[in-house]
């Protein structure tokens, strides 16, 4: 009989033969599937990937999105599908997806997390959720989600990427592949799940004023125009920069908004108005806010890793770990490199010790 919880983990090159099949059979080692979770670098042919995963799988059900890059035990991916099934009667999962999502992002959060199961005898539950991370202001996603699950049912997800080209990228429910939509899996589970959440980020020089914003555009700090104070704190000439290789220079300078306590949110920048000299962010960036360029070091990342699998680990009360799903910012795989990307999954390994486990860059 298999365990009353499992968790498995498969993988393969999108561009191999069957991938979809093949990862989907090294993921299912038992036939009482509750859930299937897909990460996926970006590929012309996701349908026929989906396909394959469910020609296997069958109904069980699947959420699931592209990436920035791919999280497994054997390393860090591109060009790769990870697939995650858990399983057993000791979980249970269902899903939903809010299409439509940069049109209404507060009502696409709240309609997504409907999906949570209510279950007497499975007391320990988490809303997985995976979003367009070119929707707009994914503050209002999380909004309208603590609508529906108030502040006692915690969160866990990411935004989907498209290999930091910054134009479209996709989400997973069931046999369908979207695009500007929310996908969540609500999970019940018989045993505790575990929570870390660190990112390693400092704040350099002066504080600036949002002077002018509106949701996740910013368009003065300290009354100037945004990308120019921005490629100014950076060291860049507003003029010798082309729009397209503004996100590879971003990446590694977020923004970092002061909240209380001490704490800096970090925003990404994901792309600017160069005619009108603004700057777009993944989340909100409210006027009349404090901001600090944010810089990292690849010790004070892996330094955060390794609190965040602490923390996660610790929540299990001393229950092993079955497995472990990791959402990384892309901007932290940019200050790691390769070699710090090779030092991080040994981190997650380690925290884990022999379960499996998958993620993805977001």
């Amino acid at each position: 009989m298999p365990p009353d919880r499992w968790f498995a983990v498969g993988t393969a090159d999108v561009s191999a033969d069957d991938a979809g099949r093949r990862a989907a059979e090294a993921a299912l080692i038992h036939d009482d599937a509750k859930l299937l979770i897909v990460f996926c670098s970006p590929a012309e042919n996701l349908p026929d990937l989906i396909g394959q995963i469910r020609s296997r799988s069958g109904g069980v059900p699947l959420i699931g999105c592209t990436t920035a890059g791919e999280i497994a035990r054997d390393g860090p991916r591109d060009g790769s599908l990870v697939v995650s099934a858990l399983g057993g009667d000791g979980f249970v999962a269902s899903t939903a997806a809010a299409a439509g999502a940069s049109e209404d992002l507060r009502g696409a959060g709240a309609r997504a997390v409907r999906c949570l199961p209510s279950s007497a005898g499975h007391p320990h539950r988490v809303v997985l959720l995976l979003t367009d991370g070119l929707a707009s202001d994914q503050d209002e996603i999380i909004r309208g989600a603590y609508s529906v699950l108030g502040a006692g049912v915690p969160m866990v997800g990411g935004c989907a990427g498209d290999g930091l080209k910054m134009t479209r990228t996709f989400q997973f429910h069931g046999d369908r592949v979207l695009t500007e939509s929310v996908v969540a899996a609500g999970i019940a589970s018989t045993g505790p799940l575990g929570i870390g959440v660190q990112h390693g980020w400092r704040p350099v020089g002066e504080p600036m004023l949002v002077t002018g914003s509106r949701p996740n555009r910013v368009y003065s700090l300290d009354d100037r125009p945004a990308l120019d104070v921005f490629l100014e704190r950076l060291g860049t000439e507003p003029g010798q920069l082309r729009p397209e290789d503004l996100p590879a220079l971003a990446l590694l300078h977020p923004l970092g908004l002061s909240r209380h306590r001490g704490e800096e949110q970090v925003r990404f920048i994901t792309s600017a108005d160069f005619t009108r000299r603004s700057l777009f962010s993944t989340a909100q960036i409210p006027q009349g806010s404090l901001v600090c360029l944010m810089e990292a070091d690849t010790s004070a990342v892996l330094a955060a890793t390794t609190v965040a699998c602490h923390q996660s680990v610790a929540a299990l009360g001393g229950s092993v770990p079955l497995g472990m799903l990791a959402f990384d910012c892309v901007a932290r795989r940019g200050v790691l490199g390769h070699e710090g990307i090779e030092k991080e999954i040994h981190g997650l390994a380690d925290a884990v010790g022999g379960a499996p486990f998958a993620g993805f860059y977001s």
